[in-house]
């Protein structure tokens, strides 16, 4: 279907008039379309990757040998979806979270597409991951360690994880009802 700006109505989630090229460390936060468990499972708190997990790692260490101006962080890959820190650590204007973003979605699920026909993974619905994703400007370190935490910490809390269904869970964000969010 054709993107019809009258009908459809999409708002960017970005904050407005911000330079995402610009140094600092971002949150972001990546959603496996319909919230498939595509990476592997939480036993008793403790992640499982299978995979197709280990390879979303090994793309994500892949980031900073692709974009020089990139620092990886913390990062931990969850059943359904993935958070991590970039750090942008001198400002290139070809250089965005935008940029990364698509990069790291599009050898993923280049890869993930190679794994279903020769390794038998379960088959993504059009995407492996949602069109869009969330990102958090970290401003302050009190925002960072919080944020740190968070993501090691995040197997720990998949029981009550926001992001753990399967795109039944509304989330609300700035008071508006949203599918899927960052917790």
């Amino acid at each position: 279907m054709l993107y019809v700006p009258t009908i459809h109505h999409r708002r960017s989630i970005r904050l407005k008039g911000y330079d995402y090229s610009s140094q600092g460390a971002y949150f972001v936060t990546l959603c496996a379309q319909n919230r498939k468990h595509f990476f592997g499972h939480i036993d008793d708190g403790n992640l499982c990757l299978n995979d197709a997990g280990k390879m979303v790692e090994r793309w994500y260490n892949e980031v900073c040998r692709k974009f020089p101006v990139i620092e990886c962080g913390e990062m931990v890959v969850m059943p359904n979806h993935f958070h991590c820190i970039w750090h942008i650590t001198k400002q290139d204007a070809t250089i965005n979270i935008p940029t990364v973003v698509q990069w790291f979605k599009t050898m993923t699920t280049n890869e993930y597409i190679r794994g279903v026909k020769e390794l038998g993974w379960p088959p993504f619905d059009k995407r492996l991951w949602q069109r869009n994703y969330f990102e958090r400007i970290i401003r302050d370190n009190h925002a960072y360690e919080n944020i740190r935490n968070y993501i090691q910490t995040n197997p720990e809390r998949w029981n009550s994880d926001q992001l753990r269904g399967n795109g039944s869970h509304p989330t609300t964000i700035n008071g508006r009802t949203r599918r899927s969010a960052l917790t």
